[in-house]
C-alpha cells in the first residue's frame, strides 16, 4: 500500500529540483505566457490585414462600391494605383492583391454581359486564403448593386449564416486556446521524463530505492508534482492570457476544464514515465518525444478536425488521451458544456491513464 506520506515528501523533492532547473523554468513560462499570445496572434490562419491595390479604370459607382467593400481586420485601406504601377508594386512586395477593375465594366454589367476582373496575386503571402476571398466579395457586391439597380422584386436565395461560439470567426479565440491544450501535454510528457531521466544520469534513483520508498511512491510523486505545476501554469494562462490579455471569453467551467485537464495529466504523465524508462538518456528521450507528440497533437481534432481524417485513424486515436482531451476542452471552453455532456471524455481518460500507469509501473520495475 503507497503511503501517501512518501508520495507527499517526494513530490516536493521533484518541485525543488525543478525550482533548480532554469532552463525547465523558463520553457514552463514561455510556453504557458509568450507562447499563447504569438499563436493565438501572430499567425493566424484567416486572412489579416492583408495589403491590396485597386486599379479602377471603370471609375464607376459600381468600381466604387467594390473598391469601399474590403476594410480592416481583413484588408488594409485599399490602395489606388495607375495601371502601369502594378509589376512595381508587385515586385517590391508592396501588394499581395491588386484588382484591376477594366473600362465600361458597370455598363457591362447591366448589359448582362460577364466582363472579366483581373485579379494579381503575390503568392508567396496570404494567397490562398485571399483569393477565394477576394472572388466572393467581388461577386457579391456586383449582385447586390445589379438586383438594386434593377429594381427588381423578385431577389435571389439570401443564405443566412448564424456563426455559434465565435459570431466574427476570430481566430485568436480557437488559436490560444489550442496551444494551451498542445502545451498541456507536451510540458507534462517532457516534465515527468525529464525528471526521472534526471535522476538516473546523476545516479539519485538508486539512492530512492534503498529507502523505505516504492516504485510506485516515486512514479505517483513525480505525477503529482509535475501535474500540479502544469494544471497551475495552464490555469494561469487561461485566465490572465487568454481571458485577460487575448480578451478570449470563456462559455463553459474553467473549475470543470480543469478537472478534465487533471485527468489528461495523470495520463500524459504516466506516458512520460513510460518513455523515459524506454530511453537512456535525455538525447534519446527528446528524439522519442518527438516521434510520439506529433501524432498526438495533430491526429487528435486539435489542428484539423477528426471527421476529415480515415476512420481507421479516427479509431486509431481514441486510444490517445489528447484525443478525447481536445473533445472535452471544446465542449467545455468553446461550447459551455457541462458534466452530463463530457462524462465519457472523462471516464475514457481515467480509463486510459490508469492502463498508461500499470504499463509504465511494470517497466519501470524492470527497468530499475
Amino acid at each position: 500500500m503507497p503511503s501517501p506520506s512518501n508520495i507527499y515528501r517526494l513530490g516536493i523533492k521533484e518541485l525543488w529540483s525543478l525550482i533548480r532547473d532554469p532552463v525547465m523554468l523558463l520553457l514552463i513560462v514561455h510556453a504557458f505566457t509568450f507562447a499563447i499570445y504569438v499563436s493565438a496572434t501572430a499567425i493566424p490562419e484567416t486572412l489579416n490585414k492583408a495589403p491590396i491595390a485597386i486599379v479602377d479604370e471603370d471609375d464607376s459607382p459600381l468600381s466604387k462600391r467594390i473598391a469601399s467593400a474590403f476594410f480592416l481586420p481583413h484588408f488594409k485601406v485599399p490602395v489606388t494605383i495607375s495601371l502601369t504601377d502594378i509589376d512595381r508594386g508587385m515586385d517590391a512586395g508592396d501588394y499581395t492583391f491588386v484588382l484591376d477593375i477594366p473600362p465600361n465594366f458597370q455598363r457591362d454589367v447591366l448589359d448582362g454581359k460577364s466582363p472579366a476582373i483581373q485579379l494579381n496575386v503575390d503568392a508567396t503571402q496570404q494567397a490562398f486564403s485571399g483569393s477565394s476571398y477576394v472572388q466572393q466579395m467581388v461577386l457579391r457586391e456586383v449582385q447586390e448593386f445589379v438586383i438594386r439597380y434593377r429594381a427588381t422584386q423578385i431577389e435571389p436565395v439570401e443564405l443566412a449564416m448564424r456563426a455559434r461560439f465565435n459570431p466574427n470567426l476570430d481566430q485568436i479565440w480557437f488559436g490560444g486556446l489550442m496551444e494551451i491544450i498542445n502545451n498541456v501535454t507536451m510540458l507534462s510528457i517532457i516534465l515527468t521524463g525529464a525528471a526521472l531521466i534526471r535522476e538516473r544520469e546523476h545516479g539519485t534513483i538508486e539512492h530512492l530505492l534503498v529507502m523505505p520508498v516504492t516504485p510506485t511512491e516515486i512514479m505517483l510523486a513525480k505525477v503529482w508534482s509535475m501535474s500540479f505545476v502544469v494544471l497551475f501554469s495552464s490555469a494561469f494562462s487561461l485566465v490572465f492570457i487568454v481571458q485577460g490579455i487575448l480578451k478570449v471569453p470563456i462559455e463553459g467551467s474553467i473549475g470543470l476544464f480543469l478537472v478534465g485537464t487533471t485527468l489528461h495529466l495523470f495520463a500524459a504523465t504516466s506516458m512520460g514515465i513510460w518513455m523515459a524508462t524506454l530511453a537512456r538518456s535525455m538525447p534519446q528521450f527528446g528524439m522519442l518525444a518527438v516521434l510520439i507528440l506529433l501524432p498526438l497533437q495533430m491526429l487528435s481534432g486539435n489542428s484539423s478536425p477528426r471527421e476529415s481524417m480515415p476512420e481507421l485513424v479516427q479509431n486509431a486515436m481514441l486510444l490517445a488521451p489528447t484525443t478525447h482531451f481536445v473533445m472535452l476542452a471544446q465542449a467545455i471552453l468553446f461550447r459551455g458544456a457541462g458534466l452530463a455532456v463530457v462524462w465519457p471524455q472523462f471516464l475514457a481518460l481515467a480509463v486510459i491513464g490508469s492502463t498508461f500507469f500499470v504499463i509504465a509501473s511494470i517497466q519501470f520495475r524492470r527497468s530499475v
